[in-house]
């Protein structure tokens, strides 16, 4: 297991950034994005407002122990893809991708779920342009 203060050095020395986007319908979700630009999280659910998405990501991160989550087969129906659902089972944040085996797709929601563990325990959540 990494600790707070490891989790916060791999963080920055990885480059890992959040960002927010508008959908068609005007809302925003936030998005993590790896050093190498790859697409690691999206938020599974969208705001009315850039203000409600930033502070939403803010609070899953400080709320991080209570969340749960695993690995499943994707939608699609081929491959594997990871969720964290909040207090209430829903689903809150969802990998961007599936991946082919099941042991790569869990590797990544566990590292996933140290990096919200850090964001939580640093406070900090390095938005991009912000």
């Amino acid at each position: 297991m990494v600790s707070g203060e490891e989790s916060g050095r791999l963080r920055s020395a990885g480059g890992v950034r959040c960002q927010t986007g508008i959908d068609a319908d005007g809302r925003y979700g936030w998005r993590i994005v790896a050093q190498n630009g790859r697409v690691v999280a999206v938020s599974a659910v969208t705001f009315g407002s850039y203000e409600q998405c930033r502070g939403a990501f803010a609070e899953l991160c400080r709320r991080h122990a209570v969340l749960s989550g695993g690995v499943q087969h994707a939608v699609e129906g081929n491959g594997w893809m990871w969720a964290v659902r909040d207090e209430d089972g829903r689903r809150m944040i969802v990998s961007a991708r599936s991946y082919e085996r099941y042991s790569t797709c869990r590797a990544s929601y566990v590292r996933f779920c140290e990096l919200l563990r850090g964001f939580g325990e640093s406070g900090e959540v390095p938005w991009s342009g912000g």
